[in-house]
């Protein structure tokens, strides 16, 4: 079985993408989906499956991430008004795309919990 993912072909140019920032290690484009006016997804370029399997050498790529976020953040002007970033974990955290990504959502006020239903006891 292939490890290979949509984010894997986006990387390889195979399919398009609205790309609004790469560098060596990390690319950034507009979610397909978009849940904020501004949603973009950051991701590694090395691909690693979920939260559960970064080791110890991907430290430093996983906070690449975060500082793509904040460089990105205040190319859209959004830093000083707030912003969203989040990565999910396997089923229940809602990840569908096994290749680590941060969520980047900007653009609205954002509610918390995120999760509104109520919860069963």
């Amino acid at each position: 079985m292939s490890n290979e993912t949509i984010f894997t072909k986006i990387i390889n140019r195979e399919i398009p993408a609205d790309i609004v920032y790469e560098d060596e290690l990390s690319l950034a484009f507009k979610d397909i989906n978009p849940q904020a006016p501004t949603h973009l997804l950051i991701i590694p370029k090395q691909p690693i499956a979920t939260i559960n399997d970064i080791t110890e050498t991907d430290r430093e790529v996983v906070g690449h991430l975060h500082f793509v976020a904040g460089k990105i953040a205040k190319e859209l002007g959004v830093d000083a008004q707030g912003y969203r970033v989040v990565m999910n974990c396997n089923e229940y955290g809602g990840q569908t795309v096994f290749h680590i990504h941060l969520h980047f959502l900007a653009g609205k006020p954002m509610g918390w919990p995120p999760y509104t239903e109520k919860l069963k006891a």
